[in-house]
């Protein structure tokens, strides 16, 4: 397993426009992005059909089936306050990306006022409106259980993740 470089500084990106227009690769230059880095794991099988997690914990038991990568380099409570207070707009439009051997995935929800990121092993997108410490997304279009195939295989075979949390 090839694990994680925990003493990469964060990332956290704020998109800037390239022309007149304000785009920027599609993008708008409100977006604000927390970047993570975690790796697959063996018992990862995505099956969970109304969250998806990404957890810092080093291992992984078969009951995780709704987490998709472990060894997070950053938590919600790493995330910048800009972004989190953006989050918890009802009107936020949250995004998470997980890209992992060649393959991505994408799954669209929004935000909440009770939103904490107070969280230091886990994030969670939920298909529900259930807030918790770990939730960082609720109304999500998708959950483990509905992540390509190929991208649960990856991440199976440990391959290192990449994971997007946007916000506009």
């Amino acid at each position: 397993m090839a694990g994680v470089d925990r003493d990469r500084p964060p990332e956290v990106v704020r998109r800037e426009p390239t022309d007149m227009t304000g785009d920027a690769d599609g993008g708008d230059a409100d977006e604000l992005v927390e970047v993570i880095r975690a790796t697959g794991h063996e018992n990862v099988t995505g099956e969970h059909a109304s969250t998806l997690e990404v957890t810092s914990d080093d291992w992984l038991t078969p009951a995780g089936d709704c987490i998709l990568a472990v060894e997070a380099d950053r938590v919600p409570a790493d995330f910048d306050e800009e972004f989190v207070a953006a989050c918890q707009s009802r009107e936020a439009t949250i995004t998470l990306t997980v890209e992992a051997g060649g393959h991505t995935e994408r799954v669209e929800g929004r935000g909440h006022p009770d939103f904490s990121f107070e969280n230091e092993r886990s994030l969670v997108c939920r298909t529900s409106d259930y807030v918790d410490d770990r939730t960082v997304m609720v109304d999500a279009d998708g959950a483990a259980a509905d992540v390509d195939r190929d991208l649960v295989a990856a991440l199976a075979g440990g391959a290192d993740a990449t994971v997007r949390l946007r916000v506009e």
